[in-house]
């Protein structure tokens, strides 16, 4: 591996579902430690590129380097191993549960604890402070036996933020971090994101474009699966294929 290899290398990446052509020879990298946000329309191909990077879906042609590694042909869970973490568009939790509960299981997804066939891991007390820990870092370590489905949707937000970078990853994908939240939660979630240490680079699709821009190193506008233009933040936002594509005018 290089020392000067980003963080994220795609190159060529294709998906097709039959005749439908999804993302087009999408070329993408993202420097260690960048902020790098993906826009583009509805119907752009960004939540596929992501399936794509995460694993989830296996591109029809291309690659995938994640710190200069080739994780092209592995799977989701071999690609968290290596230092990936995600969020989604619509939150993945387990309502039932107990947000500490939660936390854990987001820890025990990395730690070879996670192997372990007898005993209760709730009884664990090492794991049981690591998850408060997570917990306290975004705010909601008073909740901690709170059950899930008894929380907002923005603590809902906060939770699977704070279950990504409990598995200590080196690129964290987010997916709308701040979709459907009321103007006072999509500040404590904005602070949460910038309080993120360097060592973490993120890729970000975000529509609020306010609160998405004043994050952002670089920008990629996709549009029909493909990259339009890519740059700093003023290069993007200046172009007139953004105005015309994405802002609307």
């Amino acid at each position: 591996m290089s020392a000067t290899a980003p963080a994220l290398r795609i190159a060529g990446l294709s998906k097709t579902f039959g005749g439908l052509q999804v993302t087009r020879s999408v070329q993408l990298e993202v420097a260690e430690g960048e902020r790098h946000l993906l826009i583009g329309p509805n119907g752009a191909g960004k939540t596929t590129l992501f399936n794509l990077i995460a694993g989830d879906l296996r591109p029809t042609a291309g690659s995938i380097h994640l710190q200069g590694r080739d994780v092209t042909a592995l799977a989701p869970h071999l690609r968290a191993q290596l230092g990936l973490a995600r969020t989604y568009q619509i939150v993945t939790l387990f309502g039932r549960d107990t947000l500490l509960h939660n936390v854990k299981l987001a820890l025990l997804g990395r730690s070879p604890q996670r192997w372990r066939q007898w005993g209760s891991f709730d009884a664990d007390p090492a794991l049981s402070e690591r998850a408060r820990a997570v917990l306290d870092s975004v705010g909601l370590g008073a909740k901690a036996q709170l059950p899930l489905e008894q929380t907002s949707y923005g603590e809902k937000r906060r939770l699977e933020i704070a279950m990504a970078l409990a598995q200590s990853p080196r690129v964290l994908l987010l997916d709308e971090p701040l979709a459907g939240l009321s103007a006072q939660e999509r500040e404590t979630v904005t602070e949460l994101l910038r309080g993120i240490g360097r060592d973490i680079t993120i890729l970000m699709i975000e529509h609020d474009m306010e609160a998405a821009l004043a994050f952002a190193d670089r920008v990629t506008l996709l549009h029909y699966g493909e990259v339009i233009l890519g740059g700093t933040r003023q290069e993007v936002v200046s172009d007139p294929r953004t105005r015309e594509i994405y802002l609307g005018h």
